[in-house]
């Protein structure tokens, strides 16, 4: 057996430098994987029962907080929902479901026009007076649209979808130009 330098780099050793370096690099990495512990990858029954017997002390601790923490991001999301909407967080649960943000569009539609037909001043114009009453019916056609559409399959619902969403639009235009807006 001869004997190695620990000094100095593996080229100035001897000639099986090389191959030792190799096994000891590979005896480095498995205990630094946690090798050299037997059994620390899997779980063992021991194993099992105090992780449970932690978490029996741990989960009620926990639990409060967890809740609050969820409960504070559904509050955000629905306040996030709600924004997109156009509606009060309240009002969320009327607009739910596939057609949930036309329904909401066709409701503020309907207060506008509401709001056109008013004996104000500035909107009390036969045209729009008359706008008002002619829309009327047509959103009650697109609002039961909206709910068929909700039954419909995927490819169907999209395009009644994109056409109720489109006269909409052409509805919203009209009702801004008789507001006196112009879009």
């Amino acid at each position: 057996m001869r004997l190695r330098r620990r000094s100095g780099s593996p080229a100035e050793n001897d000639v099986d430098a090389a191959p030792m370096d190799v096994r000891t690099r590979a005896r480095s990495d498995t205990k630094g994987a946690g090798g050299d512990r037997k059994g620390r990858g899997t779980l063992t029954p021991a194993r099992a029962r105090r992780l449970i017997g932690i978490g029996k002390v741990v989960a009620p601790l926990l639990a409060p907080y967890a809740l609050a923490a969820a409960g504070a991001a559904r509050a955000h999301w629905d306040t996030h929902r709600a924004r997109r909407l156009g509606v009060a967080p309240d009002q969320l649960s009327t607009y739910s479901g596939r057609g949930g943000a036309l329904h909401a569009r066709i409701d503020r539609i309907a207060e506008a026009l509401a709001q056109l037909d008013a004996n104000e001043p500035a909107h009390a114009t036969g045209a729009a007076r008359r706008f008002a009453l002619d829309t009327r019916p047509r959103l009650v056609d697109l609002t039961v649209a909206v709910r068929a559409a909700e039954q419909m399959p995927a490819p169907r619902r999209r395009t009644a979808l994109r056409a109720v969403s489109g006269e909409l639009d052409r509805v919203e235009t009209e009702l801004l130009t008789h507001l006196g807006v112009r879009p």
